[in-house]
């Protein structure tokens, strides 16, 4: 790939580089993808968007690792949508009434952090790596989750508290990973010493969050929520706080995911993405599933990377079942729907990814260990863990859209 771009690099002189003309034929190759993976085979576009991001990558696709500049804001503005949108669906008045969701919440997430670190160490896996494996396990990927969702169009007692459960351990992993990287080249810490830094990344998110929702409140007093200028707004807004949040020592990610929360608080009438938005919000969310997967996708394979990986990806899901089920008495949820809400769980994207390059970035020692194990896990679970959570949506039979490729429809009227 690198001497074919050379070659081209020669007569194709664009005014904005090679690299936006690469980048922008992979992405209408991904959207093309996706489409017709969707049509012929009915899995979510999600898949093809990571399959062809796959191949780009083992094909020498550029991306650069670790992740930084325009790369590394474009994600953290992508997954700053996603989780936006995610914080602003949760009421916490619902967690009065139904305590249970948050038992379920930590139980799982607590659990999964525990299995995936004792069974990493087992396997002799330094306890540094073992640690911070464990805790980028704990997040679920509510990006890929809402594709899903969006594609299977999707709704029911599973579909919403799996974007709930999805939301909160992910607002976990956010805390813990910023607040561990800023104290992995600490060798003792005592208790304040180990908080202090908790307690900055969620000072600095939950003040740039509530920033970000006053703001946006105050616009929608006087801004139809459907309005082309309130999109802009918004995606402008949630831009400039993702800056603002890494720049001061906070998570961009979290800090979005809390001012989505504030503002459901603020505005509790049910309100949803204006439809311009969600075209913007679209391209961000294709791009970066095509970038996780490029870069995922460079990591060196061996036998022993991949029984790790195979091992992490394993317990992680039995853990992330077990913990939902065995909190579910009193939360409203059969131990069926549990159980497919755990499966629900499975997928691991551009969140992991982000934290992954938080680690990279603060140690040329400890990061490369990670990444070895965890970019495999990701590209793994990216397309698998998007299929699987198809089929546990399906499975508890809340898919308004029946399981049957268009294409095969087609056909079939065609035929008769």
């Amino acid at each position: 790939m690198d001497e074919v771009m050379a070659i081209w690099a020669q007569w194709v002189k664009p005014s904005a580089g090679l690299p936006t003309v690469q980048w922008s034929l992979l992405l209408a190759a991904a959207a093309c993808a996706g489409h017709l993976l969707q049509r012929y085979s009915g899995l979510p576009k999600v898949v093809g968007y990571s399959l062809v991001g796959t191949l780009a990558g083992l094909a020498g696709f550029p991306a650069g690792w670790p992740l930084q500049g325009v790369a590394l804001f474009l994600l953290e503005l992508g997954v700053s949508l996603v989780l936006f949108e995610a914080g602003g669906r949760i009421a916490l008045r619902w967690f009065r009434h139904n305590p249970m969701v948050l038992l379920q919440s930590l139980l799982e997430a607590t659990l999964t952090a525990v299995a995936v670190y004792y069974v990493l160490r087992w396997l002799d896996v330094r306890a540094s790596v073992a640690e911070a494996m464990a805790l980028i396990s704990m997040a679920a990927s509510p990006a890929v989750l809402s594709r899903v969702i969006m594609d299977t169009r999707a709704a029911g007692p599973v579909t919403e508290r799996a974007m709930v459960l999805a939301t909160l351990n992910t607002f976990y992993a956010l805390t813990l990973v910023s607040a561990r990287v800023g104290t992995m080249h600490v060798e003792d810490t005592d208790l304040v010493g180990t908080l202090y830094p908790v307690a900055v990344v969620l000072g600095i998110s939950v003040v740039v969050g509530a920033v970000l929702s006053l703001v946006l409140r105050s616009a929608l007093r006087f801004m139809s929520p459907t309005s082309e200028n309130t999109s802009i707004v918004m995606i402008s807004l949630i831009a400039a706080a993702a800056a603002m949040a890494a720049h001061f020592g906070g998570s961009a990610p979290l800090a979005a995911l809390l001012g989505g929360l504030l503002l459901k608080q603020l505005h509790p009438r049910p309100w949803a993405w204006p439809r311009q938005l969600g075209t913007a919000a679209s391209l961000l969310t294709m791009l970066m599933f095509v970038l996780v997967s490029v870069v995922a996708a460079k990591a060196d394979w061996n036998p022993a990377v991949a029984g790790l990986v195979a091992a992490l990806v394993l317990t992680r899901g039995v853990a992330k079942v077990a913990g939902i089920s065995l909190a579910n008495f009193g939360s409203g949820t059969s131990l069926k729907q549990a159980f497919w809400t755990g499966c629900t769980m499975a997928p691991m994207s551009s969140v992991a990814l982000l934290m992954v390059s938080q680690f990279v970035a603060s140690s040329l020692t400890l990061g490369p260990r990670i990444a070895s194990i965890a970019l495999p896990a990701i590209l793994l679970m990216e397309i698998l863990g998007a299929i699987i959570t198809t089929f546990a949506i399906y499975q508890a039979g809340e898919s308004l859209k029946p399981w049957m490729p268009v294409g095969a429809t087609d056909g079939g009227e065609q035929r008769g």
